[in-house]
């Protein structure tokens, strides 16, 4: 069975043409892939940084909110204390003037 010399210059010429021209190609272009996917990594690294640093930071939020019921309890009691005050210095004030 021989080949017929026509058919093997295709052969040959295809084959040197996907060597030289169609690998390089390839090669390039799974190099940007891997680039890309090296930069996508990074930034979604990035992200996740920031987004723990969002979470730490807003989880004080909470307590916040503590401090401000407790506060206004305070101020509450603060206020019922001032008027009872006012009540004694006011009933004091008869005694020792009357």
């Amino acid at each position: 069975m021989d080949v017929p010399l026509l058919v093997a210059i295709v052969w040959w010429a295809l084959l040197i043409v996907t060597v030289v021209v169609v690998v390089p190609i390839l090669v390039r272009l799974l190099h940007r892939t891997y680039l890309a996917a090296r930069t996508l990594e990074h930034n979604t690294a990035r992200a996740l940084a920031g987004g723990v640093g969002i979470a730490g930071n807003t989880a004080n939020i909470a307590a916040l909110t503590a401090t401000i019921e407790v506060a206004t309890d305070i101020l509450g009691s603060s206020r019922a204390i001032e008027e009872h005050a006012g009540t004694i210095e006011s009933a004091l004030g008869s005694r020792a003037g009357g």
